[in-house]
């Protein structure tokens, strides 16, 4: 018995007119349907599913039709959207136009579903997983979607498969393409869309599930406070100074609420320090002294610890001393800014200055000076030390940034313990029954990204309750970004995916054009719309 040729919906590669690289044909008996194994392609075929969504879609026909004609205009206004961002790629290819990469960098988290990632840090095993379990999902909608209106429309599915092609997974849905092709153009449109507008539909409720999240978990999680350390890796530059289970309360005395203000303000600390280096001495090593943060140092110690005028040279401070300069800020409540020796701001501009080796961990216990302490500000401008202090700020190499972090250990507080951080060159702690304060000095962005944190604390429970909330926030944010992508690579006018039907349905609905010029429009759009996304796809890979 010869098998009728099917329409199929694919994720991968999606149809020929009459004909596919992949394979279409199917049993006449819907319940008849026999799995695909060769060298390059393979699949799994259910039909346990035909009847129910069958009924599904006949007893709910006028309202699935009413949603799925909205999914219309949405696909459309998504055929147009990408296709300008082609075209724009296009400009930029042939130098037509020279903006930034702003848009480049949206289109390419757009289309490839990849949220910024910082330089030089990739994706973990774990975002891997998170892209596994999205892709799933967002693939689901997408085939349920055409198969609902597919249904609606009276369409019997044959099956549904989901299939690996060479190394690509994807799913589809088979059904009568002859049938297909005897509905109005409407109908058929409702059809070829509803996978991108089921997509569309994933991705908002993702979003509004985000927003959500906070009250969803209200009952069990308190979340708005402070983030929480869910694991410090070895290998991070944290690691011995803060444990699971801490809570970060600041960086430079701005307090942070959650996960993401702490990536977002280690981020800006370092751009403003690239941005406003203050004082760079091309002296030797000294590197870069920071005059906006400093602590106040009383004079007497300040004379005590002196111990050298520096010129051309550097002379590093012994042991697990620190090297501070007087920072070129006002700060005393006294008119003039001056040193001791009665020299003025302008006369320290002038190659010499003098060092001070002080213990870190005696300093930081001071009063803070100067107005770059992240984004707080102090009371009056940075007149914070008294007539016998003068602001102190330390010498950072360049590139490093000193950063200030306060952290609180609620079950350290439980049990009493102290002293549990060790003490190093690079980052000094005072500590109290419940918590601390350390300095890091080094690469802010980097040590943000090391640990892992959450804006969710548990209000009871066993510790791991507190990865739940992560695990779900990773997941909502990832299907946010492969539902999106999904829905804009398939409304791409290319050949083999969605854009191609919903481009040859809309030229039959709402153009005159005769059968052969309408083949001929298509393929010439089909064909610009291809070479421009292997444009796009080229710049992005090279």
């Amino acid at each position: 018995m010869e098998a009728e040729p099917r329409r199929i919906r694919r994720f991968v590669p999606q149809r020929f007119s009459h004909r596919t690289l992949l394979p279409l044909n199917a049993s006449s008996s819907s319940h008849n349907v026999s799995n695909t194994i060769s060298c390059w392609y393979c699949d799994y075929k259910i039909s346990s599913f035909n009847r129910p969504l069958l009924q599904f879609g006949r007893r709910y026909s006028r309202f699935l039709k009413v949603w799925f004609s909205i999914g219309v205009g949405f696909a459309l206004s998504a055929l147009l959207g990408v296709t300008l961002i082609l075209l724009w790629e296009l400009a930029r290819s042939l130098h037509l136009y020279g903006g930034s990469n702003k848009l480049g960098s949206f289109g390419r988290t757009l289309l490839f579903g990849l949220p910024p990632l910082v330089p030089g840090l990739s994706l973990s095993l774990a975002d891997v997983g998170y892209v596994c379990v999205s892709t799933i999902v967002s693939v689901f909608m997408h085939e349920f979607g055409h198969a609902v209106a597919a249904t609606s429309e009276g369409i019997q599915i044959e099956y549904i498969a989901i299939f690996i092609a060479i190394l690509f997974p994807g799913a589809l849905v088979a059904f009568n393409y002859e049938l297909l092709q005897t509905l109005p153009h409407l109908a058929a449109l409702r059809v070829y869309s509803a996978g991108i507008w089921h997509n569309a539909v994933c991705c908002a409720a993702c979003g509004v599930a985000l927003f959500l999240l906070p009250l969803i978990l209200f009952p069990f999680y308190s979340s708005g406070h402070s983030p929480m350390v869910l694991n410090v890796p070895p290998t991070s530059p944290l690691s011995g100074y803060l444990a699971p289970g801490d809570v970060i309360l600041s960086v430079d005395n701005v307090t942070i609420r959650n996960a993401q203000e702490w990536l977002k303000l280690n981020t800006l600390t370092y751009n403003l320090k690239l941005n406003n280096v203050n004082v760079s001495l091309h002296s030797g090593d000294l590197g870069v002294v920071n005059k906006m943060k400093g602590y106040c140092v009383p004079t007497i110690v300040m004379e005590e610890s002196k111990i050298t005028e520096l010129l051309q040279n550097q002379h590093a401070c012994p042991g697990e001393l620190t090297a501070f300069v007087k920072s070129f800020v006002k700060s005393s409540c006294s008119s003039n800014v001056t040193l001791d020796d009665g020299r003025s701001e302008t006369d320290l501009l002038d190659r010499e200055l003098s060092m001070y080796c002080l213990n870190a961990k005696d300093v930081v216990k001071r009063n803070r000076c100067g107005d770059d302490w992240g984004l707080a500000t102090t009371n009056g401008g940075g007149c914070t030390c008294s007539q016998d202090e003068f602001c102190l700020a330390p010498v950072q190499e360049p590139g490093l940034v000193w950063v200030e972090i306060a952290y609180s250990s609620p079950r350290e507080c439980l049990s009493h313990e102290q002293n549990r951080f060790p003490f190093s060159e690079t980052s000094n702690v005072k500590e109290t029954n419940c918590g601390g304060t350390f300095i890091f000095v080094g690469d802010v962005i980097s040590m943000a990204h090391s640990i892992h944190l959450t804006s969710y604390q548990p209000r009871w429970g066993p510790q791991i309750v507190a990865y739940f909330p992560n695990l779900l926030e990773r997941i909502l944010i990832w299907t946010f970004h492969v539902s999106l992508a999904l829905a804009l690579l398939n409304a791409l006018p290319v050949y083999f995916l969605d854009g191609e039907s919903i481009l040859d349905a809309t030229l039959s609905q709402f153009t005159s054009l005769s059968s052969r010029k309408r083949k001929k429009v298509l393929r010439l759009c089909l064909l610009g719309g291809s070479l421009l996304s292997i444009i796009f796809c080229l710049r992005e890979l090279l």
